[in-house]
């Protein structure tokens, strides 16, 4: 994702990499994140690679990627889709 010098973006970000010339306000999601000379970001970064421009700007705090999102059903959710079968399909008859 590239945000340009007169982009401007607001809120949660998810992106391979982020390439910032504009303003970033908000929570940014990425593998690589470059500031360039009049880029600037406001907020959190999860990130492994991050590089900024002697002129680019970032005011926040920083934070490693977040290699997985574990997902866990609750115990009703999984008593449900174990106990749910497919009923035998009917088929129409034409007399």
């Amino acid at each position: 994702m590239v945000v340009s010098n007169t982009g401007r973006l607001k809120g949660e970000i998810f992106a391979d990499k982020i390439v910032v010339n504009g303003l970033i306000e908000g929570t940014c999601y990425a593998n690589a994140i470059e500031i360039l000379d009049n880029g600037k970001v406001s907020g959190t970064i999860y990130c492994d690679n991050l590089s900024i421009e002697r002129g680019g700007c970032f005011l926040g705090s920083t934070h490693p990627a977040e290699k997985e999102q574990v997902v866990e059903l609750s115990s009703k959710e999984k008593t449900a889709s174990k106990t749910t079968k497919k009923k035998p399909e009917q088929k129409a008859v034409n007399e």
